[in-house]
């Protein structure tokens, strides 16, 4: 097993300690492991779709982000987009749902354009119908 050296913010730590609490992970080291293969899964399952589909993107973002560029991403891509819900939630944040539809190829290259914005803390893709 390759071993590798990451920087990670103190906030970020910390909830990863909580989480390993809560959780039962055995170590950090493991829970950045199934959070990596998570990762990869969702990315390949997009990738592999060659046909239609519908999937969603929910970003969660500070309220001070600039919602010009994240905008400028749905314009961009304004084919695939078919809606999305916008809405505050606790403690300065921002929640949004987009509905995607469209070949999986584009869709990826949708999220590949989001996941460059370094002003949205996360993305979760989910795929809805896959043939």
């Amino acid at each position: 097993m390759a071993i590798i050296s990451l920087s990670i913010p103190d906030k970020l730590i910390n909830q990863i300690d909580q989480t390993i609490t809560e959780k039962g992970y055995a170590s950090r080291s493991e829970i950045i492991r199934q959070a990596l293969r998570l990762y990869l899964t969702e990315d390949l399952k997009i990738e592999d779709i060659t046909e239609e589909t519908t999937a969603t993107a929910t970003l969660i973002y500070k309220e001070t982000a600039d919602r010009h560029r994240l905008l400028e991403t749905q314009h961009i891509h304004s084919g695939l987009v078919t809606t999305f819900l916008h809405t505050h939630i606790h403690q300065g944040y921002c929640l949004e749902v987009i509905i995607l539809r469209g070949k999986g190829n584009l869709i990826k290259k949708f999220i590949d354009n989001l996941r460059k914005n370094e002003q949205i803390v996360q993305i979760k893709v989910s795929i809805i119908n896959q043939k």
